[in-house]
């Protein structure tokens, strides 16, 4: 493979498979840093003294204000080059990790996360838009592909990383070392920028659409802010009426950028992007897989944690069996097999994941506490499998679809895309999941009940005093299931427990370890198989593409380029 142009081809950076790795850097801590915050969150709390809602918020901060700014940090790249906005982004990246890590307080923490959120919203588009005007298509499926590998990957290592780093304790710092670690890595990575990346601008977005980036900011919050605090705050009447808003706000957004493309042009969104069936179809399908990928990974990490009672580290270290799965669909998927059947590899992927899904389901019903690591690397490697085999084309499909001076825009579309399907995903298969763990928290207490009653009878313990404290054991159970915060002991718990003997409280507490696995492993498979739905659903969704929407294999020197300016 050459890289030498053709004469109607613009000329090749030489340097664009190392400016590649820079943003792919970028594109890891950011994805890093969602997951590597929830394995600090006892650790923050002690230090902090900080309360339970402020704890969601540290989370949560992240997550707004990387999603309302995605699309116009997309935008923002186009209009005044992808490197100057990656860079700008970086650098307010790395200085909030930096003041995240030396806050003192959860107000600090908590207004630092939002700013290190908007700033990972300016770097995270310039991603995929400098993908898809640095590669020529022979190339940039390889690209994608990587991108959707590392991407994969990125919630396993967050999970071992931050288990490392708190367990560690490094210079007796507790849990700052998991935001203090992005200021060397931001820095290492704003010099190789400056040095390698090659700017690129449109000349078809000359002018900022500042009304534009108003109603679309206020449209993603309104939307993202109800979907975040609704569960915690058991869906008061005002989180609906957000909810309406935002579909009013979105209405009111693709009224004006209509009207300003048909007058003074340069709008934040070009929407005769959607006039592409292909893109249309796939954006929608894209959206509706993060919805069940937002639903599994919250899932997932609650089972192997809350329910199994792992440490990060080891539930981090059996996530690694999907990133090595998700490595392997992405390669293969985009390299040989999309070429080839097209569409039918993206029906697959949705299919494989919803099989991996209820399978590995299944077998957490089936073994319940008793499940392993070992155990999950088989359906692990399958889901991620079927993960990369529809993330990867996905990608490559939509790109494909739009001219290089709607890269920006196109790639802010396709991180809100995921963003909010991730949103929608953990407020919807949340509620499954906690309704449902609350409805079966009796399964947990009937599985161990007879040999509670054994361990209490051996123990000397008479007929009426074992039922009266089976009753308290049952409902402390279930208040357990019930409750929102995960942390707190609720009032049935309490009972007995200054009268209760070592012994009896050690069965107590045995036996509502083994309850809560039994719990958890039957409500994962519940919700497992309505993600699995979802799933099906994203597969024959692909099926509404043309026939002939396929990635082809190009030659080199083969592409038609849209006219860049560069920088």
């Amino acid at each position: 493979m050459t890289d030498s142009p053709t004469a109607d081809s613009p000329p090749l950076d030489p340097r664009r498979w190392i400016a590649f790795a820079v943003v792919l850097a970028a594109g890891f801590m950011d994805l890093l840093d969602v997951t590597i915050v929830n394995v600090a969150v006892p650790s923050v709390q002690k230090d902090l003294n900080a309360a339970y809602s402020q704890l969601e918020w540290i989370v949560a901060a992240y997550v707004l204000s990387f999603a309302a700014v995605l699309i116009t940090g997309g935008r923002l790249g186009d209009i005044y080059g992808r490197k100057r906005i990656f860079i700008v982004g970086m650098a307010g990246f790395t200085l909030a990790s930096l003041v995240c890590g030396l806050s003192g307080t959860p107000a600090v923490l908590i207004g630092s996360r939002f700013v290190q959120g908007a700033f990972a919203g300016l770097m995270v588009p310039q991603i995929l838009a400098t993908i898809r005007v640095t590669f020529p298509k022979h190339e940039r499926a390889k690209a994608i592909a990587i991108y959707s590998g590392v991407g994969g990957s990125a919630s396993a290592v967050g999970l071992s990383l931050g288990g490392l780093l708190v367990q560690w304790n490094l210079f007796d710092l507790t849990w700052r070392p998991i935001f203090l670690v992005n200021v060397p890595v931001g820095i290492v990575a704003l010099i190789a920028a400056a040095a390698v990346m090659q700017d690129s601008r449109s000349t078809a977005a000359a002018r900022l659409d500042v009304p534009g980036m108003a109603l679309a900011v206020s449209a993603v919050l309104l939307l993202v802010y109800p979907l975040t605090e609704g569960r915690r705050l058991d869906w008061p009447a005002w989180t609906f009426v957000m909810m309406a808003a935002a579909a009013v706000t979105f209405g009111l957004f693709v009224g004006y950028e209509r009207r300003r493309a048909r007058t003074t042009g340069s709008p934040l969104i070009d929407l005769d992007l959607f006039r592409s069936r292909p893109f249309a179809v796939g954006l929608a399908a894209w959206l509706l897989f993060w919805i069940a990928l937002g639903g599994f990974f919250l899932v997932w990490t609650l089972f192997m944690q809350g329910g199994l009672g792992w440490t990060p580290m080891r539930a981090g270290l059996t996530a690694v069996s999907f990133a090595v799965g998700a490595g392997i669909g992405a390669g293969t998927s985009v390299s040989a097999l999309t070429p080839r059947f097209g569409r039918l590899v993206l029906l697959a992927g949705g299919l494989i994941t919803a099989a991996a899904f209820v399978a590995y389901g299944w077998m957490a019903a089936h073994y319940e506490g008793e499940f392993s690591s070992w155990q999950m690397i088989a359906p692990l490697v399958v889901a991620g499998a079927g993960f990369g085999t529809v993330v990867a084309p996905t990608i490559d499909l939509l790109l494909g679809q739009v001219p290089e001076h709607e890269a920006g825009a196109a790639a802010g579309l396709l991180n809100t895309g995921q963003q909010l399907g991730m949103a929608l995903g953990v407020a919807l298969v949340g509620i499954v999941f906690f309704t449902q763990l609350d409805h079966d928290s009796a399964r947990g207490v009937a599985a161990v009940a007879p040999q509670t009653r054994a361990d209490l009878a051996a123990q000397g313990l008479p007929g009426p005093a074992q039922d009266e404290i089976l009753a308290n054991f049952g409902a402390c159970v279930r208040d357990r299931s019930a409750q929102a915060d995960p942390s707190a002991v609720p009032d049935s718990c309490r009972s007995d427990t200054g009268t209760a003997s070592p012994a009896v409280a050690q069965t107590l507490s045995q036996a509502g370890e083994e309850a809560n696995a039994v719990n958890f492993a039957h409500t994962f498979y519940y919700t497992l198989g309505f993600g699995g739905a979802l799933l099906v659903l994203v597969g024959l969704g692909f099926l509404a593409l043309p026939r002939d929407a396929r990635l082809e294999q190009h030659e080199p020197g083969a592409d038609s380029e849209d006219e860049l300016v560069g920088v």
